[in-house]
């Protein structure tokens, strides 16, 4: 006899999350009129019983494939992640498939009910941007038989294929260039150290440091800046210092978008250039090249990023039987650019 999986409905998301069924939909619809707290206890309970909504199940036969990949990305407003998404488009297109995209502005939550939005679509596989370390929606994807991949940033405990980049050694080796250009006081504008990229390339600015014997100045490292907003508000505490750096290291492009709009705020006061420290961006962004200051980056191809881990998931895919996950690092290149 053939048996079906029991698939989990909206009233047991509901009882075992303490909430209406109302409340369930409303926070799989967006989280419009419901609290954060409640919205984690429905995600939770969501990726616990492996709940996902099926809204074009019909159109599926069983055992066919949809043809789809769910792409999940952190800021969609950063030309750096709309490149990497052509790449997994451009690679997915070769075997006949397409992609659905979704934004998660580094929210967790947001990122888990995207996952079950693309669940419930059907998708073949996933590539995601993780957001943070949580990944209970990512391992429910997998019980589902629906393979994840990991871009950019990996997550420790989950047992899946990624590709990342050479993180710590760009970064130590692009405050080496600092140090080698005779800067000791160099200041520091990274993301949180929560997300793996912003541990990895901290790391290298420290190590690269110790190696010199210079200890880091709390007063000049500021972590946790998420927008150029934030990394412009950073720029201007670091200026504003007594003694300020004479370079800053930007640990990404938004970070270093941010230093620039602050330098060309105050350039506008009448300081001269010279008085402003030299640049180094982990990520090469549009219109670098017209920096008013001394800017090198540490760059990569976005689009080659997005390229492996759509042939990961596509391997993945083809894979018969049980499979090792593999990790792979991309390589980065300091390019030095002097004005």
């Amino acid at each position: 006899m053939n048996h079906r999986q029991h698939r989990p409905t909206i009233k047991e998301v509901a009882i075992r999350a303490g909430v209406s069924p109302m409340t369930v939909s409303r926070t799989l619809s967006g989280g419009v009129n419901v609290k954060l707290d409640v919205q984690q206890r429905v995600l939770e309970a969501v990726a616990e019983l492996g709940y996902h909504r099926n809204e074009n199940a019909r159109s599926i036969r069983p055992g066919h494939s949809s043809g789809l990949i769910g792409v999940a990305i952190t800021n969609i407003a950063n030309p750096y992640y709309s490149t990497f998404a052509l790449g997994v488009e451009e690679e997915a297109a070769l075997s006949g498939r397409r992609i659905l995209l979704g934004n998660t502005g580094e929210d967790a939550a947001r990122e888990a009910e995207l996952v079950g939005d693309f669940l419930g679509r059907r998708v073949d596989g996933l590539i995601v941007v993780p957001a943070d370390d949580a990944f209970a929606h990512l391992a429910n994807s997998q019980s589902q038989g629906v393979p994840v991949v990991l871009a950019s940033r990996r997550i420790h405990g989950l047992d899946a294929d990624s590709v990342v980049l050479d993180d710590e050694d760009g970064a130590y080796r692009g405050t080496i260039a600092l140090l080698d250009g005779g800067h000791t006081r160099i200041g520091y504008l990274g993301n949180r150290e929560s997300i793996f990229t912003g541990r990895r390339r901290h790391a290298g600015f420290v190590k690269a440091l110790h190696e010199r014997g210079i200890e880091p100045d709390p007063e000049l490292v500021a972590l946790g800046q998420q927008t150029v907003e934030q990394a412009s508000d950073a720029t201007r505490a670091l200026l504003a210092n007594p003694t300020p750096p004479t370079a800053i290291f930007c640990a990404n492009n938004r970070n270093a978008i941010g230093a620039l709009k602050e330098i060309n705020v105050q350039l506008h006061t009448g300081r001269p250039a010279s008085e402003f420290p030299e640049l180094m961006s982990f990520d090469d962004f549009e219109l670098a090249e017209l920096s008013p200051v001394p800017l090198s980056v540490i760059d990569h191809d976005p689009r080659a990023l997005g390229r492996t881990a759509a042939r990961l998931l596509l391997d993945r895919l083809e894979a018969v039987g049980e499979v090792p996950s593999r990790e792979i690092e991309l390589p980065v290149t300091l390019r030095k650019r002097v004005r």
